[in-house]
């Protein structure tokens, strides 16, 4: 007898990752679940819906869910069968780029009530239904960002390393449960989105940013940042398809990377954990070795760079 269908409730599934993995679930051939595909603006659910195709109203329904509102919340768990969810995908995210200076506490405020705030009242909700039955999977989208910082990315960074370290934290005690937890981190990730908000940051003012940071923002970070989507960035359908495998597998790993050719980029901290040679060699390849970096990512693109990093 066939296992009845795990029923899945995504975040912040009106482009990108999320509508990639709320359709791929709602198509697996063995009908294992039932997608609850959610967003903030129902406006925004053409695509999704036409992505769905026949699986709508049938192994996907979508509805509506603000991450930052407990209304909105309890209103979404209300309307599905049971209030039980089996796996809990967090995907719901804002970014935000630029010199500090030049950002409000409100932005950076906005961040944190989406990404980490907006995770973790979602948690809050759906745990005493898993923690009641002993089974669950919380499925995290996190990034390398929450591994490692990034230029001009501190407010967006500083969001997933609380994530990281609150559901590495959490992730001890639900065990007792039999609730698993996955941070996956993706790399670069090629969408639309990431392509308005760097279009949208190299025409913005920034008040209060001195030139020299201005220029060093617009004319090394802008730049490296284009040629580091160009060269290694994913698509939101290879994510999506990592992140099916986690959720099919009988036993979940705390942490999942999405983007091998990422891998050289993000291991400088296990060669030196004090975070020494990262920060060194990051400010080394924007500020002064720019032709070696592109080099260097084109050469990751096309599978000539093959590197080997080992941790002391």
């Amino acid at each position: 007898m066939a296992d009845a269908p795990r029923t899945v409730l995504i975040s912040g599934c009106s482009s990108g990752i999320g509508l990639e993995l709320a359709v791929q679930l709602a198509h697996d051939h063995r009908q294992r679940y039932q997608v609850v595909a959610t967003m903030r603006d129902l406006g925004k659910k053409g695509a999704l819906e036409a992505a769905a195709g026949e699986a709508l109203g049938q192994t996907l329904t979508v509805a509506q869910l603000d991450v930052c509102s407990d209304e909105s919340v309890a209103q979404c768990l209300s309307c599905i069968q049971g209030g039980e969810v089996d796996v809990l995908v967090n995907n719901a995210g804002v970014g935000l780029v630029g010199p500090l200076e030049g950002l409000s506490l409100a932005a950076m405020q906005n961040v944190f009530d989406t990404n980490f705030f907006g995770a973790v009242r979602l948690v809050r909700a759906v745990l005493p239904g898993m923690k009641k039955r002993r089974k669950g999977h919380i499925v995290v989208v996190s990034s390398v960002m929450g591994l490692q910082g990034v230029v001009f990315n501190e407010v967006y960074a500083a969001s997933k390393f609380a994530l990281e370290g609150f559901f590495e934290s959490l992730a001890v005690q639900l065990l007792q449960f039999n609730i698993f937890i996955t941070l996956v981190e993706p790399g670069p990730v090629v969408t639309d989105f990431e392509g308005k908000l760097l279009e949208q940051v190299s025409t913005a003012e920034f008040p209060d940013t001195d030139p020299d940071t201005l220029h060093y923002f617009r004319d090394f970070y802008l730049p490296a940042s284009r040629e580091l989507f160009r060269s290694v960035g994913q698509s939101p359908q290879d994510v999506a398809q990592v992140i099916v495998k986690v959720i099919s597998s009988p036993r979940p790993p705390l942490r999942r990377q999405t983007n091998a050719r990422y891998t050289p980029l993000a291991a400088l901290k296990a060669v030196d954990p004090s975070g020494s040679l990262y920060v060194r060699t990051s400010h080394r390849l924007l500020f002064r070795w720019t032709r070696f970096l592109n080099l260097g990512l084109r050469c990751l693109a096309c599978g000539c760079l093959r590197i080997r990093i080992w941790p002391r």
